[in-house]
């Protein structure tokens, strides 16, 4: 028989490991529920209408940065402007809303990498972050190119490379399954080559080992889908409640239901109730 599932709580991020293919566990409330086993049946949400903050814990009648309230986001160094664009980082300035904070997840070793999830991407993430950060962004593929000391000289180089390649995942192609081949190890030395000048300008200014190329291998990634979606709908609990589907599929943040897609990340700190109903 079929395991029952009936729970009640705040949703949030889902948590990811990667392997053959990736495993994801959905978190509503306290209570966590192996997703891959429940690819083929039929679920539902229910959003009953009260978002609370993840840090706080107040009710908000509106979600900022994917989970919090307004004073939260005006106030918390998770959600200044530095983490979209850590080129802004303003911590040697003496000016970052949470110091140690910032000491331990930006003053940290940060990793500058290629990723193929809608095509060739950049991106930059802590090093104690990978692979998480590529799953999240549904990656069929990721290679480091650089490790550096600090998100800020991370947001540096990546603004170097967004010169020659992007820096932003088209996420209806990732979910459609529309993902070309690349040769990751290829890519990395033409774009090195291509930004060696301004790298060599980093080291100036920062130190010698301030930053260094890697010779890392790739890492391919698999995601439990079913069936792929020929037109990518999505769901949304502000105006639709209640959502219903079977899951086909779950890639990136999102669930992949025969009515549409859901992109958990996005809806975190709602209440909901989840059910699987055969």
């Amino acid at each position: 028989m079929s395991e029952s599932i009936d729970v009640t709580g705040r949703l949030r991020k889902m948590p990811a490991k990667a392997g053959d293919p990736v495993t994801y566990t959905l978190k509503v409330g306290d209570t966590p529920i192996a997703l891959n086993e429940l690819i083929g049946r039929q679920v539902r949400f229910d959003y009953d209408g009260v978002i609370r903050c993840i840090h706080c814990d107040r009710t908000t009648k509106k979600s900022f940065n994917q989970g919090y309230c307004y004073p939260c986001f005006r106030k918390l160094a998770a959600c200044d402007s530095c983490i979209m664009s850590p080129e802004k980082c303003h911590f040697h300035l003496g000016t970052c809303r949470e110091p140690e904070r910032g000491e331990q997840n930006c003053m940290v070793e940060h990793v500058v990498y290629l990723a193929n999830s809608s095509g060739l991407k950049v991106g930059i993430t802590r090093a104690s972050q990978v692979p998480t950060r590529w799953i999240d962004q549904g990656a069929v593929d990721a290679i480091p190119m650089l490790r550096v000391a600090s998100r800020y000289l991370a947001g540096l180089a990546e603004v170097a490379c967004k010169a020659h390649v992007a820096d932003r995942t088209n996420w209806r192609a990732m979910l459609k399954g529309d993902v070309p081949e690349l040769d990751l190890v290829q890519e990395r030395q033409r774009l090195l080559a291509v930004i060696e000048p301004d790298l060599a300008e980093l080291r100036r200014t920062h130190g010698e080992d301030s930053l260094r190329v890697v010779d890392e291998a790739s890492l391919g990634l698999g995601y439990p889908v079913q069936v792929w979606p020929s037109k990518v709908k999505t769901h949304n609990l502000d105006k639709s409640p209640d959502v219903e589907g079977r899951l086909e599929g779950i890639k990136g943040q999102y669930l992949m239901l025969d009515t549409g897609v859901i992109n958990i990340r996005k809806f975190t700190g709602y209440e909901v109730r989840f059910r699987v109903l055969d």
